[in-house]
């Protein structure tokens, strides 16, 4: 499995699944201004393969380098990360 280190690999979130089989990742980095030295926001949007239409919208997904699928293809989702429960913690009401 030497072929697998190589690949790149990204984790993003969904923001179109309205494809039959691919999904939109929009993947943000943050980098360093050259002059300002302020961080900074870089997002980039990804075509990804999902292969059974199992990615939602708002889905945290990581996807990985492929063989070009289609023009604009060349990533596969891989997994889907899993959310923690969230606990809604709203203050209780003594009368």
């Amino acid at each position: 499995m030497n072929y697998l280190k190589k690949r790149k690999v990204r984790e993003g979130l969904v923001v179109s699944d309205r494809m039959d089989k691919t999904v939109v990742v929009v993947v943000e980095t943050r980098k360093v201004h050259p002059l300002y030295k302020k961080p900074i926001r870089v997002t980039k949007k990804y075509m990804a393969h999902d292969e059974n239409n199992a990615c939602k919208v708002g889905d945290k997904v990581k996807i990985i380098e492929t063989r070009p699928l289609s023009k604009e293809k060349s990533w596969r989702v891989t997994g889907i990360i899993p959310r923690k429960e969230m606990v809604a913690t709203r203050p209780e009401q003594n009368e």
